[in-house]
């Protein structure tokens, strides 16, 4: 057994926002944990190509769409969203305030990894 606080791990500037990697692959848990804020007012194109991801909301609101806008939901306190198909997606925080997820990654993160958000890409890890 063990506790990790999240002040004792160093926060990483993820690209539209900050994550500290609570559980990642050193662990030796088979799986990885992250407390994920996304900055208000932002928009990320993201996808996980060797990851699936499950994102659980607990502060803030906002948005998660398909690739092609076709698909769009909600994101408010105690919603859950998974991409369990590597799905390209848009992640978008309300301006009023940040969106604080807990994510969880299946295999785990290295716990070093950013995005590159910049041009028309999803950007992948």
């Amino acid at each position: 057994m063990f506790v990790r606080d999240r002040q004792s791990v160093e926060a990483v500037d993820w690209g539209n926002g900050t994550s500290h990697r609570l559980l990642v692959q050193r662990d030796g848990l088979g799986f990885g944990v992250a407390h994920t804020v996304v900055n208000a007012g932002s928009e990320s194109r993201l996808q996980y190509t060797r990851h699936t991801e499950a994102c659980y909301c607990i502060a803030g609101s906002g948005e998660v769409a398909s690739a092609d806008g076709s698909v769009v939901h909600r994101i408010n306190p105690g919603i859950i969203y998974v991409l369990d198909q590597h799905d390209a997606h848009f992640l978008r925080a309300d301006p009023d305030a940040d969106m604080h997820l807990i994510s969880i990654f299946d295999p785990p993160i290295l716990g070093t990894e950013r995005h590159r958000l910049s041009g028309n890409e999803f950007s992948q890890y």
